[in-house]
């Protein structure tokens, strides 16, 4: 799905892909991450890990958009296949500078209302979190999350947005949230931080996997 999501976006946006160095691969927690990154020419930094381990019995893949030259919401993608069950998530984080129509992405999330959501709990990030974002948990629907996924993420790069004045603006918004996530944690940051450090996910975080820096 990663590798499909990618050939997507470079329809509409060229991507350059960025050396990831001591962060390619890394083992930990039992999982083995692979993380790759690109610049996406007029748009901003996509990042993707993807992750095994318990002997093939989890897998995780991650996809990020961090829109920098558009004003258009940070996106979050995370397909984790687990014990059987499987998981969709799909968030959308408010790192905008001016309002944006995001009603063809609350279309999309009613036409699939059919599947059943994935109730996850509070979290520090609820209140810049748009209620677009998608959530879906269950055994048998990985033809349905496909398309779901698909047709969500096409939606979003479609999303009529201004390009960005002033980017260092733009930057700040986003480093609300990825800051947030190197304070308050979540499930891949805390994981992170316990093997490499505190300062070392910091800079996976703010110069690989979302762009900031």
């Amino acid at each position: 799905m990663l590798n499909q999501l990618l050939k997507n976006i470079e329809k509409k946006y060229s991507l350059v892909e960025i050396p990831t160095n001591e962060f390619s691969e890394l083992r930990v927690s039992g999982m083995k991450f692979q993380i790759k990154a690109y610049d996406a020419i007029g748009l901003g930094r996509v990042s993707i890990m993807k992750a095994k381990g318990f002997f093939g019995l989890m897998k995780m893949d991650t996809l990020m958009i961090t829109p920098i030259d558009k004003d258009m919401p940070l996106l979050s993608y995370d397909r984790v296949k687990a014990f059987g069950n499987d998981v969709l998530i799909i968030e959308l984080y408010n790192t905008l500078l001016e309002d944006c129509d995001l009603s063809c992405l609350k279309n999309i999330k009613d036409s699939y209302s059919n599947l059943n959501d994935h109730d996850l709990g509070s979290h520090w990030y609820d209140s810049i979190k748009f209620a677009e974002s998608v959530s879906k948990k269950g055994k048998k629907e990985s033809k349905e999350y496909d398309k779901l996924t698909l047709d969500y993420i096409q939606s979003y790069l479609n999303i009529e947005s201004n390009l960005v004045l002033s980017k260092e603006t733009k930057i700040d918004k986003s480093k609300i949230y990825v800051e947030g996530l190197l304070n308050n944690g979540g499930p891949s940051t805390s994981v992170f931080q316990k093997k490499i450090g505190k300062e070392k996910t910091e800079k996976l975080f703010k110069n690989i996997l979302f762009g900031l820096n």
